[in-house]
């Protein structure tokens, strides 16, 4: 649990000193042992979940009314369903281990100022049907406070929210625990980096012995300080810097992928290729097939017309179960750059390496 966040949040901290059980983990706030009824007529206790806006370590005002709900359907005294609240049921994760069989709402005029007064209505129009059958029964239960500590588990320096908001949590799952390397961190690699950084894959391995200049700074995502170009900072460290400030594990290899140290790439689960040479490419695409390593190979032509640019993007897939295709079929190119290619002359076009990402 954030401790931090809840010291920072008077919403959050106000529910604790008034003796909630409250938790932050995946971008969500719990507040477990509230007390219910079941339609056997039976006080259980459930969790009631609520995705949380946040603006670093502070919470937001509440931008949805809906909340979720671990447990049964709650019911009134006599055992009927309270239907005043009701949204949807059925299973959703929204984060690791945070799992709802429902979903409720009650939204007031103009919304709710704060967590503390969305999470306590909900807990008043769910508890008081408890409470009438059980006076002991209250979601203050005043629990132990431990120190303060932060999640070492996440891949993140901030809470990602944004999972739980959007209720995706059992797919952004599948990436955790992921070891990614991206080779060649030019246009196409560093939009692949730039989304690649917001999920929880474990690390992200960038290789590229080139150095970031004023050129790539005009096709690649975010913005580079005068100072930073003067220094001609090496591409994959440059990118490894920018993208630590949110992701813990961003590993750079400021060198060129070669026959000396492709090696490395055999312990990655997921692979980008995305370099502009010929023969480069050929050595990556056959080791990764010997290595059984899934990868994807990106490639852009852009190409001059009396009337403008034109362009083209590629994109192939290879897996250990799906490879026939790359070699049949000539899909991946293994010859040198196509003299006739303009973005080998380093035209800007940003929107082609961001749509290949």
């Amino acid at each position: 649990m954030s401790q931090r966040l809840i010291s920072r949040s008077a919403d959050l901290r106000r529910l604790q000193d008034d003796g909630y059980h409250i938790e932050i983990r995946s971008g969500c706030l719990l507040l477990h042992s509230v007390p219910y009824v079941t339609a056997a007529r039976e006080v259980k206790r459930g969790v009631l979940i609520s995705p949380l806006d946040l603006a670093g370590d502070v919470t937001q005002r509440p931008s949805t009314h809906l909340v979720y709900f671990a447990g049964e359907y709650p019911c009134t005294t006599a055992g009927t369903p309270i239907t005043a609240i009701r949204h949807g049921s059925g299973t959703i994760e929204l984060g690791p281990g945070i799992v709802a069989q429902h979903s409720f709402s009650n939204k007031p005029a103009g919304g709710y100022a704060d967590y503390y007064e969305k999470m306590t209505r909900y807990v008043t129009i769910i508890s008081d049907h408890a409470a009438a059958l059980d006076p002991t029964a209250t979601a203050r239960t005043h629990p132990l406070i431990g120190p303060e500590e932060e999640d070492e588990d996440s891949v993140f320096h901030h809470q990602d929210n944004a999972t739980s908001r959007a209720g995706i949590g059992a797919f952004t799952r599948r990436l955790t625990n992921q070891r990614i390397a991206i080779v060649g961190i030019g246009g196409t690699g560093a939009y692949v980096l730039d989304l690649i950084a917001k999920t929880p894959v474990r690390e992200i391995h960038l290789y590229d012995g080139d150095v970031f200049s004023q050129h790539n700074a005009f096709r690649s995502p975010g913005t580079a300080a005068r100072e930073e170009l003067e220094r001609r900072p090496n591409k994959a460290s440059h990118f490894a810097a920018q993208y630590a400030r949110m992701h813990r594990h961003v590993v750079p290899h400021p060198e060129y992928v070669t026959a000396d140290n492709i090696g490395e790439l055999q312990h990655m689960d997921f692979v980008f290729v995305c370099v502009d040479n010929g023969e480069a490419r050929r050595l990556i695409v056959h080791q990764l097939e010997a290595f059984g390593v899934a990868f994807v190979d990106v490639g852009i032509g852009v190409y001059m017309t009396e009337s403008g640019l034109g362009g083209v993007v590629r994109v192939t897939t290879s897996t250990p179960t799906f490879r026939d295709h790359v070699h049949a079929r000539q899909r991946i190119p293994f010859t040198g750059d196509d003299e006739h290619n303009e973005y080998s002359r380093n035209v800007q076009i940003a929107d082609l390496n961001a749509l290949n990402a």
